[in-house]
């Protein structure tokens, strides 16, 4: 009896994914639990594990194509079913006599009946104006591979330019040839990032405002007890436990950062739930510490550094990236200086980080060298005055040139 391969529920509020990719090909064995394909849904990307060992036999939904929750994309004959033996081993050869006969009759056969043609390759065809017709398809059962139009373009020579009764008098250098262009779909994750970023520019008021941090306390603070953070906590002691501490104090300050507009209603939020930037395997994604003002800074950093492996695996939870009240973004970490950050909607502000930089300062009439950081504030000024965001930036100012103050004025 065959198996049917089901888009799992993957979250409360998602109810479609698309087709990322496919690990296995139609006849490929399988083994239980082994990924065999990749679901892409509006907030993460998973797998989708075999649920028995056997065959995998015919893909019903291809690379791109959208998948609603439950809905059958391919089907498995276990193990123990009458042709669940593998239709192709890779690099195998054949054994019987005969068979390579076959599989010449087999090929024939395919070529002359209908071709699949895949969506890259479909895409390729259009642009450059190809006919499928004469392209060999050389993918499972059929299909017309983007490799296979790119081979019969090469092979094609290119028609002479159709003469003109107006000679072209503009002076201009000839067009250069084999210049290779790769077109890739977005990832469902990409496109619903680009949405939702263009969708806050769109209907938030954004603004952003700047400073600038004498980071040598916690850079000192870092050198000076780093190595016992390490031995005691298992987890390395980082610039962003110190933010995510000076956030909150600083959202305590100025609540309206912590508040999102719905409908005609201020909603201001009693707990802190910040969200982190990290880069992950298929683009920025935003995992929350939940209730961060309960966590310790060994908390902070542990849970961090779990959801950037984590992140660059492709396995966050769809829980993980729900909500969050405030974000944070390092892109120091990429060597950016100055940037202006996007708020992640609906939230109401977006704190970016920068890189570190030795500049010279003014200190007490004297020029000093100091390691800085630019800070940037981007805030929807819907509920966020200017005032409220200059006080919030330069509260996080103050106490990361003095963190004590973190533990004296908790």
């Amino acid at each position: 009896m065959l198996i049917e391969l089901r888009v799992p529920a993957i979250g409360e509020s998602i109810t479609e994914v698309e087709i990322g990719d496919w690990l296995k090909r139609e006849g490929d064995a399988v083994e239980k639990d082994q990924p065999i394909a990749i679901l892409e849904s509006d907030k993460a990307t998973v797998e989708l594990p075999a649920p028995a060992s056997g065959v995998l036999g015919r893909i019903l939904k291809a690379k791109g194509a959208t998948a609603a929750v439950g809905e059958t994309i391919g089907h498995i004959t276990p193990s123990n079913e009458p042709g669940a033996k593998p239709s192709r081993t890779d690099g195998a050869k054949s054994e019987r006599p005969g068979d390579e006969t076959e599989l010449e009759s087999l090929s024939t056969a395919l070529a002359s009946a209908p071709s699949r043609i895949m969506p890259s390759a479909e895409r390729l065809l259009g642009q450059t104006g190809t006919s499928a017709a004469g392209v060999t398809a050389t993918g499972p059962g059929g299909r017309v591979l983007k490799e296979d139009v790119i081979r019969h373009q090469e092979k094609t020579p290119a028609l002479p330019p159709a003469e003109t009764s107006t000679p072209d008098l503009r002076a201009s250098a000839p067009r250069p040839q084999n210049r290779p262009e790769e077109i890739v779909r977005m990832s469902r994750l990409r496109r619903t990032i680009a949405e939702r970023l263009v969708k806050a520019q769109q209907e938030a008021a954004l603004l952003t405002t700047f400073n600038e941090i004498d980071m040598s306390a916690v850079v000192g603070l870092r050198k000076e007890h780093g190595e016992g953070f390490r031995e005691r906590y298992g987890a390395k002691l980082g610039f962003m436990s110190f933010f995510v501490k000076a956030v909150i104090d600083g959202l305590k300050l100025t609540p309206s950062l912590n508040a999102e507009v719905r409908g005609n209603d201020i909603v201001f939020r009693n707990y802190f739930d910040i969200g982190v930037a990290i880069g992950g395997g298929k683009g920025l994604v935003v995992p929350v510490l939940r209730n961060a003002e309960v966590m310790s800074f060994a908390d902070v950093e542990k849970a961090i550094a779990d959801l950037s492996v984590r992140a660059r695996e492709n396995r966050l939870k769809i829980e993980e990236l729900d909500g969050g009240t405030f974000t944070i973004t390092n892109g120091g970490v990429y060597g950016s200086l100055l940037s202006t950050p996007i708020v992640n909607p609906p939230q109401s502000g977006v704190l970016g980080m920068h890189a570190i930089q030795e500049r010279p300062i003014a200190e007490n009439g004297a020029v000093v060298i100091r390691p800085m950081m630019y800070i940037a504030l981007t805030y929807d000024h819907r509920i966020v005055d200017g005032r409220e965001a200059v006080t919030f930036l330069k509260r996080i100012k103050d106490v990361i040139e003095n963190p004590a103050r973190m533990l004296i004025e908790a």
